[in-house]
């Protein structure tokens, strides 16, 4: 990939972090790769696409040290959870062997598992020697006859944001539109209503939490073409052009799929979430508006009053349990504001949120939902966590699973909300969950004795 087109996925026109301020996806700065490498965005993002086998072209420590670091679920045959590897070592370098260890591991690969399709991931080492990596990639397609699509996102190329921009920029310009969807079904209890097809990008079925979303869909008479990727298959990513409307799912990451999906296919999108009651209802609109469906409209706002009001009444006892406490929130993006309002909703008070992934619409939406006087944190090292926290009289922090230490060290109740989670929190049903958990972490003897002074001091 050439410096000019970095320039241009970093200048994404449809995501304000773009913007000339310092903050921008444009600028970098010493270190910016910690979170994550360029490599490492790219692979997280389509990882999820189940019968594709994903082929790393680098040392073995590129696979191993970042291998499956989602808990991405599938009902399809598990081939995403096979690590594959080129694991170049020192003397593939020396002796210009990378390229040939390259082919030979793509064919072995189709010889044994039989994928639909191949994707090869350069990482530094390839890229600073100068492998012609695309060159591989075109003979063997036409010696295997098996698509084999090349993601050039090597990790010095910028940061994970611009991995899943660049693993984006790829399914538009080589999977997408590649392939033509199945006729419409009938559907059985409406046959005189039409079947309309969406599409899901920055959905990577966490913890299984689709499945909390896609039975509503269907009831409503949508076919879901794919998501990009949680859950997915090749074809259906291939077919993504056709859908009647997109929802950009909590993230802006690949926000550029959406745009460019619009501008070339002309299909409209727009970014939701189904995180708590509120959200979740949203969406459901949002797809009904797009579509301009008087009668899907109808069925939707029906749909919406039976799912709010059997979770309300499932939501009772935690309410009583939950509200009041007061919540500490270090996450990104959308969730910075959509979990927010979910917590709400569980009678909650959030004393902070996290803005560090997150853009000035998400900033915009806290300010909405939790006030003008809003305490939002760029940063979250440990100290500013603990000492915001102890500062506002925090009952729990709820963030990624890397600061869990922190506030177990700190004897703070921990809730996991990022991607390396077990428990599937969108959706109505995801809702309860939601509750349930909080409340067991709240609820749990285990905080009052731990600051409870020893009998020996």
């Amino acid at each position: 990939m050439n410096r000019h087109e970095l320039a241009q996925l970093k200048q994404e026109p449809a995501c304000e972090h773009n913007s000339a301020s310092k903050s921008g996806c444009s600028r970098s700065k010493p270190g910016a790769t910690a979170g994550g490498c360029c490599f490492d965005g790219a692979q997280i993002s389509l990882f999820p696409i189940t019968d594709v086998a994903h082929l790393i072209h680098g040392p073995i420590a590129c696979a191993g040290n970042s291998w499956d670091n989602r808990g991405s679920q599938s009902v399809e045959a598990p081939l995403f959870r096979l690590g594959y590897t080129t694991d170049l070592n020192e003397q593939d370098v020396i002796m210009g062997r990378s390229e040939k260890r390259l082919l030979h591991s793509i064919r072995q690969i189709i010889d044994e598992q039989d994928p639909s399709a191949v994707f090869v991931y350069t990482t530094c080492v390839p890229a600073l020697q100068g492998d012609d990596v695309v060159a591989i990639c075109a003979l063997a397609q036409q010696q295997f006859k098996r698509p084999v699509i090349l993601v050039d996102a090597a990790g010095f190329y910028g940061s994970k944001n611009l991995g899943n921009r660049i693993a984006g920029d790829v399914m538009v310009n080589h999977v997408i539109g590649t392939a033509e969807p199945p006729e419409k079904p009938t559907m059985l209890h409406r046959p005189d209503q039409r079947v309309h097809d969406i599409a899901l990008i920055g959905e990577y079925n966490i913890a299984g939490e689709l499945w909390y979303v896609t039975p509503l869909l269907a009831e409503l008479g949508y076919r879901l073409l794919g998501t990009l990727s949680g859950d997915a298959q090749f074809h259906q990513i291939q077919t993504l052009h056709r859908a009647d409307a997109l929802m950009v799912v909590c993230s802006r990451a690949q926000v550029n799929v959406a745009r460019r999906l619009e501008e070339r296919y002309r299909v409209p999108w727009f970014e939701g979430s189904f995180y708590g009651i509120r959200d979740m209802s949203m969406a459901l609109r949002r797809f009904a508006n797009f579509i301009d469906d008087d009668q899907l409209r109808h069925e939707t706002e029906a749909l919406i009053h039976r799912e709010t009001e059997r979770v309300r009444q499932a939501l009772i006892p935690y309410r009583t349990q939950l509200k009041g406490k007061r919540a500490l929130l270090y996450t990104g993006g959308v969730k910075s504001w959509s979990i927010v309002s979910a917590l709400q909703e569980l009678g909650m008070t959030v004393v902070a949120t996290g803005t560090k992934k997150s853009t000035a619409e998400d900033k915009a939406r806290i300010q909405e939902i939790m006030g003008s006087e809003a305490l939002m944190l760029d940063e979250g090292d440990a100290n500013t966590l603990l000492n915001t926290a102890r500062a506002l009289q925090a009952d729990i922090l709820i963030a990624g699973g890397r600061n869990q230490y922190t506030a177990i060290k700190a004897k703070l109740a921990f809730l996991d909300i990022n991607q390396e989670r077990e428990h599937a929190y969108a959706g109505y049903e995801g809702m309860i969950n939601l509750a349930r958990n909080l409340s067991q972490t709240l609820l749990s003897p285990v905080w009052s004795h731990a600051v409870q002074q020893p009998e020996w001091l």
